[in-house]
């Protein structure tokens, strides 16, 4: 259940409870790892000498540690990530935390099946796989649309200026300090809209194989909805801009609104992408779920 508290406390009074099996002769450790139990998992790290030993014994199947990872979590741990990438990272740190800690020989050990960890893992992760690539495509096509078509408002409006231009075919609001600010932030907009249409391109065109799903294409993902909330918030800044150039007649009062309306959709994204940006970001660049410290 991974009340990792009781765990500890029957390992504290009774160290040799580490060996004890299950009907399946599988340790404490081994169904920690099983049932994706990562708080009862990281009290393995406390267990240096028996470590080795607790992971390399073989299950009824001839399933080591290493070959357990290697399936897929149960539904209820599975689908407590959002998405189904994100899951599928989820079972590669898994993996991959695992495999750091067994014996060389466990990496490349056979089962009943006659199946090594590796493939193992191939094997019962070839759907979550899918899912995880229409995933990643549905996303970033998305927000591949709203990328471009920012960037290409914004390349209209720097040819287009407000106010339009005088005979020597300079601005006429030239002097003025809102078109500075609307040419400093339409610059930015058109550059933070075409890199987060990069990413998400290189996403899109991306081979999608089972190590790509650890960091390249969470971090890709992360970096270009990071451009795409900037290019909202530039584009945004520009248009209050542009307003106050065209109706302001240096009225302040008419900044109010324009900061209003503009703030409207910055908040939107904000309150719709950020909680799946925050978990992208702790699951990727965070300190990870196994706690190495004593």
């Amino acid at each position: 259940m991974g009340i990792h508290e009781i765990v500890e406390e029957i390992l504290r009074v009774y160290p040799y409870a580490v060996y004890l099996e299950n009907n399946s002769k599988q340790s404490i450790f081994q169904q920690a790892i099983v049932f994706r139990q990562e708080k009862v998992f990281n009290l393995i790290y406390q267990h240096e000498e028996s470590r080795a030993i607790v992971l390399s014994k073989e299950d009824n199947s001839n399933n080591n540690a290493l070959h357990l990872a290697g399936y897929v979590a149960h539904p209820e741990q599975l689908y407590r990530r959002a998405g189904a990438a994100l899951q599928m990272q989820r079972e590669l740190q898994w993996f991959k935390e695992v495999e750091r800690l067994v014996l060389p020989k466990n990496r490349e050990a056979r089962n009943n099946e006659e199946k090594t960890p590796a493939q193992v893992f191939s094997d019962a992760h070839k759907e979550l796989v899918e899912k995880g690539e229409k995933w990643m495509k549905d996303t970033t096509s998305s927000c591949t649309i709203i990328a471009s078509l920012i960037a290409t408002v914004v390349f209209a409006a720097a040819i287009q200026v407000p106010g339009g231009n005088n005979d020597n075919g300079h601005p006429i609001f030239d002097q003025q300090t809102a078109f500075i600010v609307f040419g400093i932030f339409n610059a930015l907009a058109l550059f933070s809209s075409i890199a987060s249409v990069l990413l998400f391109l290189s996403i899109l065109t991306s081979r999608y194989a089972e190590e790509d799903f650890l960091a390249t294409l969470p971090k890709r993902l992360i970096i270009g909805l990071i451009c795409l909330f900037l290019c909202i918030l530039f584009t945004m800044t520009d248009f209050g801009a542009t307003l106050y150039l065209v109706f302001g007649e240096n009225k302040q009062w008419i900044l109010i609104p324009a900061v209003a309306l503009g703030c409207l959709p910055v908040t939107l994204f904000c309150a719709l992408q950020f909680p799946l940006l925050k978990d992208m970001i702790k699951s990727t660049y965070g300190s990870g779920i196994f706690l190495k410290a004593k």
